[in-house]
């Protein structure tokens, strides 16, 4: 299967005719080959209590056409112990290369069987690895730490954007070597809990000035993004709304945006990389989506049942597809319109 476009919430197969498992993913460019990273959900099919089988990797040299690289990261199926094992719930790895000691470093979000959440880092010599845990079980700043992005300036100083769980936003400094955080940080997007805290937080940088744009806390159910700007790496963030403001469904095109690609050579575009986590569901639950929008975004959030966002409900995201879609802006206001299919070429 060949590829010459991209062609957003149809099944994306590799250059071997499988499905990409490449889940909450992001993307790095090196030597002009373009690297796409994620969770490797193949065996997750929602009944054997599989949640990940580690992070696999592609390689590109358009963006259509990916080649498996294989896992970077393996499972560990025979610790029961370990945060990578495979009931252990593993998401959004991101990585992230050290120029002063030639590392790179992966940072890995874990689900511990208590409800709260942790950080296992992993270094390697080479983005394909292999790569070596140096921590596990950390809790970044002593909070419970969830979804994240991680970001380098240009000076080397290296940011890491998390939720803490059902509170607020946080983005913290990272230590020299990108393995820890220094103590510094900085707290945005106070919430009282679900639905509205933020989560899957993905950063960038546009004419010197900082957007994030991050998900509401549903589980898998998908819910409207919101889009925040800032001058500087900690703010303060102006929130600018839904990017999405022809999706009348309020799913932000039924994904979630993992992270937001700058394509090399381009002068001002964005490619917003988003996961349709539950593509079977999509049609049948429009009502129910309906129904809870109306419910948690308009003040009557008591009436919804939030016992369907269990954190650690597995469901059979190994059919799990991919949206990505160009990111235009209305002066600074970032907007993602639906393409059925979409060229990077096309695009200044």
């Amino acid at each position: 299967m060949s590829y010459d476009a991209f062609y957003p919430g149809r099944v994306w197969l590799d250059t071997d005719g499988k499905r990409i498992q490449a889940h909450g993913g992001s993307l790095m460019v090196l030597n002009g080959v373009y690297y796409w990273y994620g969770e490797n959900k193949e065996k997750t099919d929602g009944k054997n209590g599989i949640w990940h089988w580690g992070v696999r990797c592609y390689s590109s040299t358009d963006l259509y056409n990916w080649k498996d690289e294989g896992i970077i990261i393996p499972p560990e199926p025979e610790d029961p112990d370990s945060s990578l094992h495979p009931s252990a719930c593993m998401d959004r790895p991101h990585i992230i290369y050290n120029q002063c000691t030639k590392k790179f470093v992966c940072w890995l979000k874990i689900m511990n069987k208590d409800q709260t959440q942790s950080e296992t880092v992993l270094t390697a010599d080479n983005l394909l690895g292999p790569y070596t845990k140096v921590r596990e079980g950390l809790r970044p700043l002593g909070m419970s730490a969830g979804d994240f992005d991680l970001a380098v300036a240009e000076d080397g100083k290296a940011y890491y954007y998390f939720e803490r769980v059902h509170s607020e936003t946080i983005c913290a400094d990272l230590t020299e070597d990108y393995t820890d955080v220094t103590g510094y940080y900085s707290t945005h997007f106070p919430r009282s809990g679900p639905p509205y805290v933020r989560e899957a937080t993905a950063h960038f940088v546009r004419r010197g000035r900082h957007y994030l744009i991050t998900s509401g806390t549903t589980g898998y159910l998908p819910n409207p993004s919101e889009a925040a700007i800032a001058d500087t790496w900690h703010g303060p963030y102006t929130v600018l709304g839904d990017p999405h403001p022809e999706d009348e469904s309020q799913t932000s095109f039924h994904s979630q945006i993992s992270s937001v690609f700058k394509v090399p050579g381009k002068k001002d575009l964005y490619i917003a990389c988003a996961d349709r986590w539950l593509p079977e569901a999509m049609d049948k639950q429009y009502p129910v989506y309906r129904e809870m929008f109306e419910k948690i975004f308009s003040g009557r959030a008591e009436e919804f049942d939030f016992s369907r966002m269990g954190a650690q409900v597995v469901e059979n995201t190994a059919i799990a597809d991919y949206v990505w879609l160009p990111i235009t802006f209305e002066g600074d206001k970032p907007v993602i319109h639906w393409l059925d299919s979409w060229r990077w070429e096309d695009y200044e």
